[in-house]
């Protein structure tokens, strides 16, 4: 079970045939940094990168087959976005935000979400990409919550359409921090229910999982490191979670792939499996850390 990087947030935006210039200017006037251009990376490696980072909703899913009821205080409040001022921290909350909100979707809490919508279309707008936010997409996920490949496939298209735009721009480090912000807001949840469930073994599998995406995340934040101080700095925090995620082993069964029919499409099964070692300690520490980190990111 893989876990949720960008949460619903990537699903609320669709994507636009061809964009004005209006648009584009407002979008770059926006920016925190607009003399700053990012780092040479060419639109494929980045997507390429990103293309690594698991689907979202998944951890979602994960959780409440556990058994676990919906807690409202694993979340980020949307209240907090009176907080967030600059586009760094826009960004990141839009992606913590945007994991809530498929929080809220997956136990059917309409009334949370619908605090949560606002509160990303604000951010959205805030970020001068509100063109393309579309509150008729979110009204058909939030009543199709069950229809999770359908979900998922709606999430992966608009991200990448958003991420094309926001590269055309030489912008891709919003992209970035989307996932970042979604990805730490993920894990924090999963490690507050995996606390309180410490006989869960599939919880404690998938925080030790994720050793291999924050690997994935630091090497995108490392492209920023010398030309954004802010994604520096979270690069750090990102550093110290390493060295815990160091504890944590993963070892790989390789077994040949075999065909199988399903619903009458012959498809591939990936038969290598994977052994994951980690203590309660290594849960306790990442716990701790992840927190920190993630008050930094909703402070």
């Amino acid at each position: 079970m893989r876990i949720v990087i960008i949460g619903l947030i990537l699903a609320l935006f669709t994507a636009c045939g061809s964009e004005k210039k209006s648009d584009e200017q407002a979008f770059l006037e926006g920016l925190d940094t607009t003399k700053i251009e990012g780092p040479s990376i060419s639109e494929g490696v980045i997507g390429d990168i990103l293309q690594r980072i698991p689907s979202p909703l998944e951890i979602s899913v994960l959780l409440k087959e556990s058994g676990k009821k919906y807690n409202s205080s694993y979340l980020n409040s949307p209240d907090n976005i009176s907080k967030y001022n600059s586009n760094y921290k826009k960004a990141l909350n839009l992606g913590v935000y945007g994991t809530d909100l498929g929080y809220t979707n997956i136990y059917e809490q309409n009334q949370d979400g619908v605090k949560y919508m606002s509160s990303i279309k604000t951010l959205a707008d805030g970020l001068n990409i509100g063109q393309f936010f579309d509150i008729e997409t979110i009204g058909r996920l939030a009543t199709n919550s069950k229809n999770l490949d359908s979900l998922l496939l709606i999430t992966t298209q608009n991200f990448n359409s958003i991420n094309h735009y926001l590269q055309s721009q030489n912008r891709s480090n919003l992209s970035v921090l989307f996932l970042t912000g979604g990805w730490v807001e993920a894990l924090n949840i999963l490690c507050e229910v995996a606390a309180a469930n410490p006989s869960n073994k599939e919880l404690q599998e998938t925080i030790g999982e994720q050793k291999i995406i924050l690997e994935n995340i630091m090497l995108l934040l490392s492209f920023y490191k010398d030309s954004d101080q802010n994604m520096a700095s979270l690069l750090t925090d990102m550093e110290e979670l390493k060295k815990l995620y160091d504890k944590v082993n993963i070892t790989y069964t390789y077994s040949e792939s075999t065909f199988e029919i399903v619903d009458g499409v012959m498809v591939i099964k990936d038969n290598s499996s994977s052994t994951i070692q980690i203590t309660q300690e290594d849960i306790a520490s990442i716990k701790a850390l992840t927190s920190s980190i993630r008050n930094k990111i909703i402070s």
